[in-house]
């Protein structure tokens, strides 16, 4: 299975170009503790963190990939925080295409690896990911590099690649299929915005095809260090705003609006808001996902559980809401938040004979 079984469903390619990891069709469980603990009845998490490289992203590198082969572009330029990258860089390796990725200056190790492992070329560039100016800069020079005719400029934005991105709408249509009562919430982490944007998108094409009768109240979820879009919705702003980003939340250090404004849009239009929290919250209800669900995301991944306990915790849900979380990237892909999480559970060390008392 993949994403392309839903090929009518967003900006598709003719099937001989069509790249595919085995992305997608990701598992949607209930939570057995945490969301009964604070009251939800009904909170499922959607596994995004099964994808063949550990995130949503493989839906995004697929269908950003592809165009490139349909479109006879022979070299893949990127910028990434990391799960972008590793992404495209597995893509790329498939495809049989170089890759270069631009990473921000606070990318992880373990992401790094990952992406030097597919055989892609890592810059990372001082400053980016958290001086919006810098950020700015950076991305004009790869859209000038970009350019060039054998060349394309794949960044999971739908202002920058919005083929790409409409790979990942396909969350939204695996929901509908997975689901048998109507979702009221769908909470989703956000950097630049390209997840939320592309689930908003997706549940309005199903309404407007008659699929469902309404879409869910998608909420956006961001770091308290990287308010370029929540604050805003929730604030009854109309646009994004700019910020210097100080959040140690890796893969949400996003301090240009990108894709903020058109998530204030289509979020408010789902009815949905936004919701901001502590990095702390975030490392914490990581560290919840692991002990009491048994889920091993990285941080990144539990920002939208920590934005629902939150919104819980404030009398935000009716007492039935059916809640969806998505958990978008696993836990080895942060090795310094795998650190913190394991400081209280020590390895003791034994001689054989201590096994009998053990």
């Amino acid at each position: 299975m993949s994403i392309w079984r839903f090929a009518q469903g967003f900006d598709s390619v003719p099937e001989q170009f069509r790249i595919t990891l085995g992305e997608g069709d990701t598992p949607l469980i209930r939570s057995e503790k945490i969301g009964p603990q604070a009251g939800l009845a009904n909170l499922y998490f959607k596994l995004e963190l099964a994808n063949p490289t550990g995130s949503f992203k493989d839906r995004f590198g697929a269908a950003a990939i592809s165009h490139m082969l349909a479109n006879k572009k022979r070299v893949c330029i990127a910028t990434s925080s990391g799960n972008t990258g590793a992404s495209l860089a597995a893509c790329c390796a498939k495809a049989g295409i170089p890759c270069k990725i631009a990473v921000v200056e606070t990318a992880p190790e373990g992401k790094l690896k990952q992406m030097r492992a597919y055989g892609a070329e890592i810059l990372r560039v001082r400053k980016f990911g958290l001086d919006p100016d810098a950020t700015q800069q950076a991305f004009d020079l790869l859209k000038q590099r970009a350019t060039q005719p054998d060349t394309a400029l794949q960044v999971s934005s739908f202002i920058y690649s919005p083929a790409g991105m409409s790979g990942v709408q396909t969350i939204s249509y695996e929901l509908a299929e997975q689901t048998t009562r109507p979702i009221d919430h769908v909470f989703c982490p956000a950097g630049g915005g390209g997840l939320t944007l592309a689930v908003c998108r997706g549940f309005r094409r199903l309404v407007e095809q008659g699929q469902l009768e309404k879409s869910p109240a998608v909420e956006c979820v961001q770091p308290e260090g990287n308010n370029t879009m929540a604050g805003p919705l929730r604030d009854g702003m109309d646009r994004g705003q700019a910020i210097t980003c100080t959040t140690k939340i890796s893969g949400l250090q996003v301090p240009n609006i990108n894709d903020a404004s058109l998530v204030v849009t289509a979020c408010r239009a789902s009815g949905g808001t936004g919701h901001l929290v502590t990095d702390q919250n975030v490392w914490s209800t990581q560290k919840r996902l692991a002990r009491e669900e048994g889920i091993f995301s990285e941080p990144a991944g539990a920002t939208a559980l920590a934005g629902v306990l939150q919104a819980a915790a404030n009398g935000y849900f009716k007492p039935d809401a059916h809640i969806i979380c998505l958990i978008t990237g696993f836990g080895f892909k942060d090795e310094e938040s795998i650190g913190r999480m394991v400081e209280d559970v020590p390895i003791r060390e034994i001689d054989v004979e201590g096994l009998a008392t053990c």
